[in-house]
C-alpha cells in the first residue's frame, strides 16, 4: 500500500519520500548553522569552475540553501539549475542566488520521459543528494544524471561512507532516512552508471549538533562515458 509520500517513478519505481521534505522544510537555513564547514564541497566546486568555460550549463541536484555550492558556481559565471525537494529549501536558493533557476522536484522527475525537463547540461553536481535514497534508487538516479550530462560532461558528488540502505538517523532535531556505500562499492555503482572517476578525495567531518555523529565524507570527480561505452 502507498503512503502520501509515495510516488511513481524511473519507469515504475516506486518511490517512498515520506517524511524526508517535511524534514528539510523544518530545518530551513539551520542546515548550514549545522554544517559550517564544507571545504570538500568547495574544492569539488572549484575543480569545475577551473574545468569549465563560462557560460556553461550546471545542474545542482537537492540544492538545498544554494550555500555554498550554486552560489559559487553562478558567482563564477555559470549558468546554475538547481532542483530540491523542500520548498523551504527552495525559497532560501532563490535568495541567495537570485541569479539561478531553482525548482521544486525530485531527482526521478528529471528521468528520461519524467514531468521536468531541463534539457542537457555541462556540468552536475550531487553533494550529498544521493544519500537521501533508498539504494535501489541509486543506480537508476545515477543514470538519470548520465542522460542529462552532454558526452564528456562532469559530474562531482558526494556520499558520506556507511554500508547502510535507507537508514532512519536523528538529524537537526527530526529524522532522515539515509543510504550509503563502503568506498570500493560506491566506485563500483557510479562507474556502472557510465561514469569515468578522474579523482577522488575524502574528509572525516564532524559537524555542529550533538545528534549527527562524526562521519567520513567521500567526493568523486567524474566525467560521463559516451553512451554504450
Amino acid at each position: 500500500m502507498s503512503s502520501p509520500g509515495d510516488k511513481l517513478g524511473y519507469g515504475g519505481l516506486w518511490l517512498d519520500r515520506t517524511g524526508q521534505a517535511e524534514a528539510f522544510d523544518a530545518i530551513g537555513d539551520r542546515y548550514d548553522e549545522a554544517f559550517p564547514h564544507k571545504e570538500g564541497q568547495v574544492e569539488a566546486a572549484e575543480w569545475l569552475i577551473a574545468s569549465l568555460p563560462p557560460g556553461s550549463r550546471v545542474l545542482d541536484l537537492a540544492c538545498g540553501t544554494g550555500v555554498p555550492t550554486a552560489r559559487q558556481l553562478a558567482e563564477a559565471g555559470l549558468r546554475v539549475v538547481g532542483v530540491d525537494l523542500s520548498e523551504t529549501m527552495v525559497r532560501l536558493t532563490r535568495k541567495n542566488v537570485p541569479a539561478g533557476e531553482f525548482h521544486r522536484a525530485d531527482i526521478a522527475d528529471l528521468h528520461p520521459g519524467g514531468p521536468l525537463e531541463l534539457g542537457r547540461f555541462h556540468a552536475v553536481t550531487a553533494f550529498f543528494a544521493l544519500l537521501m535514497l533508498p539504494r535501489a534508487e541509486i543506480p537508476p538516479a545515477l543514470r538519470t544524471v548520465h542522460h542529462l550530462l552532454v558526452p564528456g560532461g562532469l559530474f562531482a558528488l558526494s556520499m558520506v561512507e556507511a554500508d547502510v540502505d535507507d537508514f532512519s538517523i536523528p538529524f537537526i532535531g527530526t529524522r532522515i532516512r539515509v543510504s550509503g556505500y563502503l568506498r570500493e562499492e560506491l566506485r563500483e555503482v557510479v562507474e556502472a552508471a557510465g561514469f569515468d572517476i578522474v579523482d577522488e578525495s575524502s574528509y572525516s567531518y564532524a559537524p555542529a549538533v550533538a545528534d549527527i555523529p562524526p562521519e567520513v565524507q567521500i567526493f568523486l570527480r567524474c566525467r560521463r562515458r559516451p553512451d554504450g561505452s
